[in-house]
């Protein structure tokens, strides 16, 4: 499959939201953009199960929830990097702005879901997905970024800038509940 442009694609953000310190660092055979509406045939899904057990929901409900996400705008930026070869996705990771009441009216940047294909891994692929998205995050105002991690990713995200502060907890939904519901 031959390279598809920004210029051809229905993306969730416009591109220059990306910086172009980052797309300058990537290797001439990668691109980095913001997700499309049809990524899901790039290898979306395929890319996060590197992470966790991924569920294929099918094509017209992932598109969907992309065209959910992109009706909040200015609150997530997901963002690949596709080989231009393949026109393949060979990484991907989320930001999503949160908006407080504290700090005077601030927001917070959440980094989520980084993932970099296995046959990619070892190229700084994921150290620049953390780049834009923190780029991103700052340029939109955040006062600061924050991510999880498991403990053997620390020293990543250390060379990244980040740095352990404080704990997470978590509780999971019974699994019935798990199934997504329509919002209100």
């Amino acid at each position: 499959m031959p390279f598809t442009p920004d210029s051809e694609l229905d993306l969730l953000f416009p591109p220059d939201i990306i910086g172009e310190d980052v797309k300058s660092q990537l290797h001439p055979d990668l691109h980095i953009r913001p997700l499309a509406s049809t990524d899901y045939r790039r290898g979306h899904l395929q890319v996060l199960s590197v992470l966790t057990i991924v569920t294929d929901p099918g094509e017209p409900a992932w598109v969907a929830q992309f065209n959910a996400i992109r009706s909040t705008p200015k609150t997530y930026y997901t963002i690949v990097i596709v080989d231009k070869a393949s026109d393949a996705i060979v990484a991907v990771g989320t930001l999503f702005v949160e908006r407080k009441f504290l700090r005077g009216l601030s927001s917070v940047g959440h980094i989520e879901d980084i993932a970099v294909d296995k046959r990619q891994q070892g190229k700084k692929l994921g150290l620049r997905i953390i780049q834009a998205l923190t780029g991103i995050s700052e340029r939109s105002g955040c006062y600061k970024t924050i991510l999880n991690c498991s403990d053997a990713n620390i020293p990543f995200y250390e060379k990244c800038g980040y740095m352990k502060k404080e704990n997470e907890m978590a509780k999971y939904a019974p699994e019935r509940a798990v199934t997504p519901v329509p919002r209100l």
